[in-house]
């Protein structure tokens, strides 16, 4: 392929010293692309080592987005799982967490709830609520409150038990004060 390409240029050279034009012919020759050789195997190895360290750095980083600390919830001596609310009421219970686990003695009240102070006041948006159980709640900005009824109020929403039956939270909740401590761990 080489020899023809300097082939060409040596007629076209010849041809434009001799006075003579080119045609359209030899232009379309000069500028077909040149053919690059073959990628070594080399190359071929260091394209797949660097699309492999890729792929290893975007998995770490998803494993470091996954291992966050998240805020953890046990009723006395059990951990419950819980899907928490995306709402600045719950980053800054979290925030209160994150230096060393907060415990609130819990009371049980009209049957239905259970209640407890946060000991300090928490950024609120009240919205009239129905609950059921497993819902928890927002109460006043500084109490918590985790439901194994149902009631009707403005609360801000913080959260709600996942994988417990009413029974279950029924039987957890509502035979007297129990110790609610929220945590942080991965």
């Amino acid at each position: 392929m080489i020899r023809i390409i300097l082939g060409i240029l040596l007629i076209f050279y010849f041809l434009t010293g001799c006075g003579i034009q080119t045609t359209a012919t030899t232009v379309k020759a000069q500028e077909t692309p040149v053919q690059t050789a073959e990628p070594t195997a080399q190359q071929i190895e260091s394209e797949s080592m660097t699309e492999t360290i890729h792929e290893l750095e975007s998995e770490q980083a998803e494993m470091a987005e996954e291992a966050e600390p998240v805020m953890k919830l046990m009723i006395n001596d059990t951990v419950v799982e819980v899907l928490w609310e995306d709402n600045e009421s719950v980053e800054a219970l979290f925030n209160l967490i994150t230096a060393e686990p907060l415990t609130i003695s819990m009371s049980m009240y009209g049957g239905f709830e259970q209640v407890g102070s946060i000991g300090s006041s928490l950024p609120r948006n009240d919205v009239q609520t129905t609950t059921s159980a497993g819902d928890i709640v927002l109460y006043s900005g500084s109490q918590i409150v985790i439901f194994y009824g149902s009631n009707s109020w403005a609360y801000t929403r913080l959260g709600r038990i996942q994988g417990l039956s009413a029974s279950e939270l029924d039987g957890l909740l509502g035979n007297g004060a129990v110790s609610l401590t929220l945590y942080t761990g991965d």
